[in-house]
């Protein structure tokens, strides 16, 4: 999808670190885990870390993004700092990997990775890169759902290492995604982003990649609105709804279904046709740019129950027309204003 912002969670057991840096070990999780990079660890299932980043077991346990995942208090430790390595810091760069297929990553973001020492990524994302772009790295670091905390601070560990790090997403570093989290780790640490030379790589964002498919429905003023309430309360996310869907906004919908977040999906429904007549055109884009990609226009009464249909869930974005969006010949289309200036 691009989605910006697909859900995540770790499953990782007996992991190893060996950076060089000091250890910390976390009381009642850690059982057969090291760090020698000094960052958190824990119970982990087949993922080796050669820098310490924290990683949770995900036996028998829902998390809140909605995947299998063990306590998230792990994921907000950062264990090591700048004090603990004694190499030269390399570069780290978040690197956005646009909608998915290799023909949507930019040209730069293509020579950042094949610049990169080490790659790190959520499982599905490195899984986009083309071959011959991870088969060059000297490591490769993945880890499933929900380790966005644990992963960044892998790549940031890396980078204090002395190594050249991209750590990667699909869609845009800065859109629903870990470039502001980077920025984060690397202040709590006692590093500076000039200190790892930090660059943010940009990429084509979901909300973007999922319009072209759809035609030209957001040539006007955009709101998007994840529906995760993985970080953000959902009457937050109910207020944002409702807010924009009283403006003349087209609305983008991320993260719109799991079977998780149901009601999540039913409410937005519910606010949006509160505001909007259920005839308000509807663009569907189910993982644009992989190969199960589907892509649908609907309109706004018909959404909620497609909401149980292979189309809608976590890779897919959702595009809700204004109030002068139309379809004509299969196409999405929100007038810029030009006809009213213009005579054509």
């Amino acid at each position: 999808m691009s989605t910006d912002t697909d859900p995540e969670s770790t499953d990782a057991d007996e992991s190893t670190s060996n950076c060089g840096a000091s250890t910390d070990t976390e009381a009642e999780t850690a059982s057969d885990s090291g760090s020698k990079c000094g960052a958190s660890s824990s119970d982990s299932t087949s993922s080796e870390s050669k820098c310490g980043g924290s990683s949770s077991s995900s036996s028998d346990s829902t998390s809140s993004c909605g995947a299998s995942s063990d306590d998230d208090s792990t994921e907000k430790e950062v264990g090591a700092t700048v004090e603990d390595f004694d190499a030269d810091p390399g570069q780290l760069m978040a690197v956005g990997l646009g909608p998915g297929h290799p023909e949507g990553m930019t040209q730069r973001a293509r020579e950042a990775l094949l610049e990169a020492d080490h790659i790190v990524g959520y499982t599905t994302y490195i899984e986009l890169i083309p071959d011959e772009i991870t088969e060059q790295a000297e490591e490769i670091y993945d880890t499933p759902m929900c380790g966005e905390v644990s992963r960044t601070e892998e790549s940031v560990d890396r980078t204090l290492a002395g190594n050249d790090v991209a750590i990667v997403g699909s869609g845009d570093p800065n859109v629903y995604a870990l470039a502001g989290l980077a920025l984060e780790i690397i202040e709590s640490k006692g590093a500076t982003a000039s200190m790892v030379d930090f660059e943010v790589v940009p990429g084509v964002p979901a909300a973007q990649s999922c319009g072209a498919r759809l035609g030209a429905p957001l040539v006007n003023d955009t709101v998007s609105i994840s529906l995760s309430d993985h970080l953000v309360p959902m009457p937050e996310i109910e207020s944002r709804l409702h807010a924009a869907a009283k403006e003349s906004f087209t609305i983008t919908i991320y993260n719109p279904w799991s079977r998780k977040r149901r009601d999540n999906f039913q409410k937005c429904c519910e606010i949006l046709l509160t505001h909007r007549d259920p005839d308000t055109p509807v663009g569907i884009v189910h993982a644009a740019g992989r190969e199960d990609e589907q892509v649908m226009i609907t309109e706004l009464g018909e959404l909620e129950e497609l909401g149980e249909s292979e189309i809608i869930d976590m890779t897919t974005t959702i595009v809700v027309g204004n109030e002068e969006t139309y379809v004509w010949d299969d196409r999405m289309v929100t007038p810029r204003g030009y006809e009213t200036k213009y005579d054509y």
